[in-house]
């Protein structure tokens, strides 16, 4: 299983991914996971000038629109993903799925009883760990099968 969020890392573990799936007749599951919350209530915001606003929660039609947005960028990285593994003339299939970045991928990986995880060392997170993105070291952590970590 390869968890695919369209950075340069991700890819990179998709390039090795497809190596030992060719030398071993392996199949490859390509994975997208994408979330997307809202404020429950008001938040203050600070704006230029000092003074404080409130920002309502969003509405349901944007919500919407920003969850069907994620998953039209999901399933383009994942179209992506396929197309290169595809190319190599190795069995591929897409999940797109929404939560928890780290829980949806453990998930996943243990109800599919993958042999292997293969998941780059950092991705597009806004926040970055020292080592290891936080995704790929929540799954090193947790996962219950080998996981392969590109660099």
């Amino acid at each position: 299983m390869v968890p695919l969020d369209g950075s340069d890392h991700s890819l990179h573990a998709l390039k090795n991914a497809i190596q030992i799936a060719e030398s071993c007749n392996a199949k490859i599951t390509l994975i997208n996971v994408y979330s997307f919350t809202q404020p429950v209530v008001p938040t203050p915001v600070t704006v230029v000038g000092g003074s404080a606003v409130m920002v309502e929660p969003i509405s349901f039609e944007v919500n919407s629109k920003m969850v069907e947005l994620h998953r039209e960028v999901g399933t383009k990285i994942l179209a992506n993903g396929k197309e290169r593994v595809q190319a190599k003339g190795i069995q591929v299939e897409t999940l797109l799925k929404e939560g928890h970045t780290v829980e949806e991928i453990l998930k996943t990986a243990n109800e599919g009883k993958y042999d292997l995880i293969v998941i780059g060392a950092r991705g597009l997170s806004a926040i970055k760990e020292i080592l290891l993105g936080s995704v790929s070291h929540g799954v090193v952590i947790h996962a219950r099968c080998p996981v392969l970590v590109v660099k």
